[in-house]
Formats: C-alpha cells, structure tokens, sequence
C-alpha cells in the first residue's frame, strides 16, 4: 500500500535540530488546529528552541482565546510539537521559517486537552486497532474556490448587507480579459479558460517537495469563477487530516501570492455548485484492504457493506460534523452535484455513499473503498475522519447492513419513490443537523468525550442564531411589495 507523509518525510527530534541548525533556520512555526477547525499559529526564535520543549511542550497557549477549547478560569494550555510535522515555509524567503504541528496539552502533567482536534483524530487510530483492525486509509477530495477579489458589508446591518465576487472566470466577468464559463460549466476546462493551472502547479509543488504531501491529480471543479481540486493521497487518518489542514494553509498563502483569495465556505455562489470534501476510506489488516473482496458485488466484502451501513444509519447527525456551517446547507440542495438523500450505489453519484469503480480484480484491491460524499470543506478534517470512523466501526459491530444499492438517479425520483425504497434525506440545515447530534450521538462515545460533543453542538447552535435574527438580501426580492 503506498502512502502519502508516513513514507515520504519522517523526521526524530534530532533530525529536526540538525536541519534547523544546517539549513539557517531563524524561527519556527507552532501550528494546531481549533475545534472549529480553524488553523492558529504562534512563532518563536529558531535559537531559543529547545530539546527539552520538543519533548516537553512550550507554554504558550492561552486556552480560554482558541474558541471551543478552555474557559478564562482554567486556560493554561501546553503545545508540544511533532517532529514528524517539521516542514519549511517556502514563501518566508527573508527569515527562513520551519513549521510543527502541535499537540495540545493542560498545563500541570494533566494530559491532554479532550478538545484538541488532533488528540480526537489519534484516539480514533486507536479504536480502530482495539476493533481489530490495524490502520485505516482516508483520502479526502478537497475543492475550494480562488477568486480575483472579493468584497462583503456586514458590520452596518442598518444599511444593508451585501457581498460580492470577482473572477475573470466568471460569466458576470467585467474585464473582458478571459474566456468566461458558464455557471455548472467548469468541468475539466483547458487553458486559457482554466486560468488558475500555474497555481495549482506551484499548490502541488509546495505541498510535495516542502510538507511531504503527495498530490496525484487537480484540475478545475464544476462552479465557475475559480473552483478547483487537488487531490491528496490517500494516508493514515491523523496523516490525512494534518495533510488536509496544510493543504489549506498552502492554498490561501499561494492564492495571496498571486493577489487572489481562496475560501473553503461550500457554497459562496448562488446557483452554481458548491464546494465538497468527498471522503475516501478502507480498513486494514495484515496488509491487506479489508472492504475488498473478489466473490462479492462491487468487490465490496461484508465487513465494507457493515461499515458503509454505519455510515448511512448515523449520516444525518455525521452532518453535524461534516458540514458544520450554515452556508453548508445552502450545497445540500438536489441539482448542483451535491448528495442529499440517505443511499449508497456504485458509480452513482446522487448517492450519499459511493463505491468507486474505476478498475477492478486482486491487482486494485488496495483501492477498495467506501466514498462519503456528504463533507464539506469548512469542516475540521480531525473530527470528520474520527466521526466517520466511529459510524462505520458501528456499523460492523451491528452488521448494520445497508440494503440494495440505488442504481437510478435519485434526484429524478418523486418523493413517493424514495419513500418506496426507505431512502431518507439528509438535514435541511444546520439546527436540525444539530438536533440529530444530540439525539444521535453515543455512536461517537468511544472516540468522542461528552463535553466535546456538547461544546460543538454549543457553538454549531451560536452560529444558527447569528443568521436567523438577520433579514437576507433577497427577502426584498421576494416580500418587499407584500
């Protein structure tokens, strides 16, 4: 099985000093991710860095300041660096800086902070080799969109609340400079259409030759005005989820470079598709692909069929998770390339769970895998990796079977026919999502600690009602003449 970072750059403690001291390092770079899945950062002299505070951490976190994590009352927190995670910045050419990510401990020798994303992400490694498993790959299809300039007014609700994009992409385009494509238009363009190739070139350079991140494919997605994708190998879980939270480091870096802006919101443009994170997952053991199976339909094994049951039986509070945001809501709507409703198929793409089948036979087993098509960008990969993890390892341990696959294409169904064939529908948004989470969530208990759950549905709810209490622009349209 070939696998992206885990064999590509492996650094100790030592190794990393040694490149700090050979390579002119002036400062490193202390990154770790929030509950929300926000990226954070502190920086301290290359000089003043310690083998003692690699093996110990450094005390330079206040908890109760990174949303989600601690209160002001017990806030001291401990970020202990991993040497695997040593990577060079390319773009800090005046003052060499290295990066590590970071594990995040209470201060005190009292462990580890239950609200670290990464800390959720390795216990979930753990469940799955006390559920008799040795590992388990993810392969997560990351888009986003980079746009020329973007503009929003929210901070004077009084006067109205506006937002708007450029990209010479776009079919609104008034530079008449480009060659624009049309809304739903923007799959597999070449150049000089596709105009952002040199981007994701210099994206798959950086994330390959400085962070150890093997990218196979990109391209330009399906939304006009600059949606993208570059496809990380498949790895690991906490592998996979520090590959994607640098992946999105890389891209905003490299879009400012070129004097653009990427977003990982899902859906910033009406009418046009949205942004997905379609994720790929096997299970292993004694190297071998656990879900495939030669004899069986799809090759798929019944240990997959279990595990993709799983998925589908918990799919609308994994939703909660998965797609965390209101905006998230606005791409799980029928016709725009995003799955909506409860269901599993082979090359079927209305289907929340996808078996993909590109080849076949022993030669491609390692491929094998169980595709959920539901995630989202603006989510925490950590906790998305974990959560799923956690549905499937249910799924198998009670042989949830998920039933016939759904060959035809849902979204042509009427709903009387999805009744017929007990295909349920995915949350219509974030609150009823939520709603599902909390009713929903002791499939998560071996991965996920109560006051984790507890504190995302908290800040999941803060943010539904910071859109319910504001008017939306194209109310006017609708009700202004009432």
């Amino acid at each position: 099985m070939s696998h992206g970072k885990a064999l590509e750059l492996s650094y100790s403690a030592d190794e990393v000093f040694s490149r700090i001291q050979h390579e002119g390092i002036k400062f490193i770079d202390l990154q770790f991710t929030g509950l929300t899945g926000r990226f954070h950062h502190t920086t301290i002299s290359a000089n003043t860095f310690t083998p003692e505070q690699m093996r110990d951490g450094l005390p330079k976190l206040d908890g109760s300041s990174i949303v989600g994590f601690t209160s002001i009352d017990d806030s001291d927190l401990v970020l202990k660096p991993d040497p695997n995670t040593f990577a060079v910045i390319p773009w800090y050419t005046a003052n060499k800086t290295a990066r590590l990510l970071c594990d995040v401990y209470w201060g005190e020798d009292r462990g580890r902070l239950s609200r670290d994303p990464r800390g959720l992400a390795q216990r979930a490694e753990e469940y799955v080799k006390s559920s008799g498993f040795d590992y388990s790959a993810w392969g997560p299809e990351v888009e986003f969109f980079v746009f020329d300039k973007i503009h929003w007014d929210v901070l004077t609700p009084y006067k109205g609340q506006s937002y708007s994009i450029e990209s010479e992409e776009a079919p609104w385009s008034q530079s008449g400079s480009g060659y624009p494509m049309g809304l739903q238009e923007g799959y597999y363009p070449s150049t000089p259409s596709d105009t952002l190739t040199p981007f994701r070139n210099e994206c798959v350079n950086i994330l390959s030759e400085n962070f150890g991140i093997l990218c196979d494919n990109h391209h330009h997605e399906v939304a006009t005005a600059g949606q993208c994708e570059i496809d990380i190998r498949y790895d690991y879980l906490t592998n996979s989820a520090d590959a994607t939270q640098s992946y999105k480091f890389v891209i905003r870096n490299v879009a400012k470079k070129y004097g653009k802006v990427a977003t990982m919101m899902p859906k910033p443009i009406s009418m046009d598709s949205g942004s997905g994170m379609h994720t790929n997952v096997s299970l292993w053991k004694d190297k071998k692909n656990i879900f495939f199976d030669e004899e069986a339909e799809m090759e798929l094994s019944q240990v997959g069929r279990y595990f993709c049951g799983g998925i589908l039986e918990h799919s609308r509070a994994l939703c909660a998770i998965s797609n965390p945001t209101t905006n998230s809501y606005h791409r799980l709507v029928p016709g725009y390339e995003a799955p909506v409703y409860i269901a599993w198929s082979g090359s079927n793409r209305s289907a929340i769970v996808r078996i993909p089948r590109h080849f076949k036979g022993v030669g491609y087993a390692r491929l094998k895998r169980l595709e959920f098509r539901a995630p989202d960008p603006s989510s925490n990969p950590y906790l998305v990796f974990a959560s799923v993890l956690a549905a499937g390892l249910d799924g198998i341990t009670k042989k949830s079977d998920p039933g016939d696959q759904v060959q035809e294409d849902i979204f042509k169904m009427t709903r009387s026919e999805r009744a017929k064939r007990g295909i349920g529908v995915l949350p219509a948004n974030l609150g009823e999502a939520l709603d599902e989470l909390e009713s929903d969530k002791e499939f998560l208990a071996p991965v996920f600690p109560d006051d984790v759950i507890d504190r995302l549905i908290e800040l999941g709810r803060r943010d539904q009602r910071e859109i319910a209490i504001r008017p939306h622009p194209h109310e006017f349209y609708l009700y202004f003449d009432v």
